[in-house]
């Protein structure tokens, strides 16, 4: 994704540079999308995420747990 934004934005706007930093391959599957959908089916994202995150996370699906999954 980063380097076809990287393409884009260079067709878009050749003077300006644009820079990513890759992750350690430990949270390379990691996304948004994966940590909204645990958190709203009821799972752990601890692991996933920092505490303050996971807090606001908690906080959002606060009773909004429709499918939670025990563990």
């Amino acid at each position: 994704y980063e380097f076809q934004m990287a393409l884009s934005n260079r067709k878009l706007a050749p003077d300006i540079e644009t820079i990513f930093l890759m992750t350690s391959d430990t949270f390379s599957y990691i996304s948004s999308s994966v940590v909204k959908e645990i958190t709203s089916l009821g799972g752990n994202t601890v692991d996933l995420v920092p505490p303050c995150v996971q807090v606001m996370l908690s906080e959002k699906h606060k009773g909004q747990n429709r499918g939670a999954v025990s563990s």
